[in-house]
């Protein structure tokens, strides 16, 4: 989603800009402990609606036509030829396990002027719909965008399949140019990547194929422009079409910083770079994890709020006395002529719909294939197993049930936004409540999913037809009864905390007491005012 990197990030937030951004986490085989690739999407948008997008494939005539209209916008951008197979798509991943997520960088404002009918969400669903691995996605992404001409602003894509983890950067040539440019780069396996709005790639291999892919003129036309000079080996995506800014640094960068972080303990991988520290050092594109990760660690990865760093959103006064760890926007604000940020973390009030995409080589497509997807925030939603080889996507989660204008208690959207936004209230203590719910169910899915995938295998062994319709009837009915769940949890929340109050074990109202450092805020700012005094030397009534 779109997020726009300034150099005065601050002020121009302060005047309403949008910002919509996203997070994504790539996990190569060799850095997982099952051996499946994994990429992580958080949909982040103020405006986003989150339902699991689905789109059966088919066999399409000669001289069909594909209408391309714009993810964020919803405008008619044009029409290209459809192809004569697609495949089907469920979310980001289609039934041969290849997923696509995304998050936008922008990139130099001269190059957004949009000379070309295909979007970066059409090439992510169009990618999705014609191809079988991550490296036929990339050819069919970059083929439309030069063909056709990309309509977006600077990208970055994370693309895999059970096979191979790829970051794809492009962005366009603007206004009057068609195509456009990018470079693909294969993660080395047992490392992972992440990207937040800011492109990462630098210098690339220019002569192996199997490692980098890049657009003819993506050297020349940064030297005809003046944006690189020098020998081409050293040429970077990133210094000469999405120059660092204070907000890239400190609002993109920092995420992916963040996600390093945990995952490489062992590296103490300076916080200087995303502070803007004069002579910092840009972090690596990927790195090797202290351990290999798998899907629950992948999940808490993305749940993260800057907790025992620096940019930690529970410590200042800002988190009120109940820690919570968000900011409402705008995120920055103007002080006596001073300009100041709140922090972007990966874990964000405004997601629409979040996932992990688990890959795995070793079983037939629709078993292997899993995204574990999720509505609102990531830090409280509940991740459900959804098979690639399902044959239709469960209620609560379907394209038309619900939508961003009306509250609908059949919305799984609806249903965790009203948990989430009464444990914003007092979160400190919702969390706990809210968290005890979510494990239960995520542990459950985690420990039940070696069951579903024999089944799943043995049935798909005497017909595969037998095995979509298992996975299908599974995530319908593991996704019903989470709904029912959390609108029960969501009432639950309402009865313990009425009107500040909590209901105790037994049902007994209480009234704890703010924590104490909140309580010394107050009396910092306005101890003067409330404070108790000793009644003496009063004037007597006179009648």
């Amino acid at each position: 989603m779109r997020f726009r990197p300034l150099v005065l990030l601050a002020s121009l937030l302060a005047a309403g800009a949008s910002l919509e951004a996203c997070t994504n986490l790539l996990v190569t085989k060799g850095a997982s402990k099952d051996g499946s690739t994994m990429i992580t999407y958080a949909a982040d948008s103020h405006t986003l609606y989150g339902e699991l997008y689905f789109k059966k494939g088919t066999h399409h005539l000669a001289g069909e036509f594909r209408d391309i209209v714009e993810w964020d916008t919803g405008k008619a951008l044009g029409k290209i030829p459809e192809a004569p197979v697609t495949y089907t798509r469920v979310g980001n991943m289609n039934e041969f396990q290849v997923t696509i997520a995304e998050t936008t960088f922008g990139g130099r404002k001269e190059l957004h002027v949009p000379s070309g009918i295909v979007d970066y969400g059409s090439l992510i669903y169009i990618g999705l719909e014609r191809a079988r691995t991550a490296r036929e996605a990339i050819e069919v992404m970059t083929g439309l965008a030069e063909k056709y001409g990309y309509a977006s602003e600077g990208e970055s894509f994370s693309i895999a399949d059970p096979n191979e983890a790829w970051i794809l950067e492009m962005i366009g040539k603007g206004k009057g140019q068609t195509g456009a440019l990018w470079v693909a780069y294969k993660l080395p396996d047992g490392t992972i990547s992440a990207h937040a709005n800011q492109a990462r790639i630098r210098q690339f291999p220019q002569n192996d194929p199997k490692t980098a892919l890049y657009s003819r003129d993506l050297i020349p036309f940064a030297r005809e422009k003046g944006w690189f000079k020098g020998e081409d080996k050293n040429f970077s995506f990133v210094d000469a079409y999405a120059p660092l800014t204070f907000g890239a640094l400190r609002g993109c960068e920092a995420r992916v910083w963040s996600i390093f972080n945990h995952a490489a303990k062992s590296q103490n991988l300076s916080m200087d770079y995303v502070k803007a520290e004069k002579g910092a050092k840009p972090m690596p594109l990927f790195i090797k994890p202290d351990q290999k990760l798998d899907v629950r660690d992948v999940m808490e990865l993305m749940r993260d709020h800057f907790e025992g760093t620096e940019f930690d959103m529970t410590k200042d006064v800002g988190a009120g006395p109940y820690k919570l760890p968000y900011r409402w926007r705008p995120m920055g604000f103007k002080i006596d002529g001073q300009d100041y940020v709140h922090e972007r973390a990966i874990s964000t009030q405004q997601t629409g719909f979040s996932f992990v995409s688990q890959a795995r080589s070793w079983l037939p497509d629709p078993v292997g294939g899993v995204l574990w997807f999720g509505v609102d925030d990531t830090f409280t939603t509940v991740y459900v197993p959804i098979s690639c080889g399902i044959k239709e996507p469960p209620s609560a989660f379907a394209v038309g049930t619900g939508n961003f204008s009306e509250f609908s208690w059949d919305s799984a959207f609806w249903t965790f936004n009203f948990v989430s936004n009464y444990t914003y209230t007092r979160w400190s203590d919702m969390i706990v409540d809210v968290q005890k719910v979510q494990r239960e169910f995520e542990g459950r899915y985690l420990a039940d999913q070696a069951e579903v995938d024999r089944t799943a295998l043995d049935l798909y062994k005497q017909n595969p037809g037998l095995a979509k319709d298992y996975l299908t009837q599974y995530a319908a009915k593991e996704t019903a009864q989470l709904l029912t769940r959390w609108k029960k949890l969501g009432e639950f929340l309402i009865w313990k905390y009425l009107d500040g109050n909590v209901r105790s074990a037994t049902g007994e109202v209480t009234h704890p007491k703010a924590p104490e450092d909140w309580l010394r805020c107050i009396v910092k700012d306005h101890g003067d005012v409330i404070k108790v005094k000793k009644v003496e030397g009063l004037a007597p009534d006179e009648e």
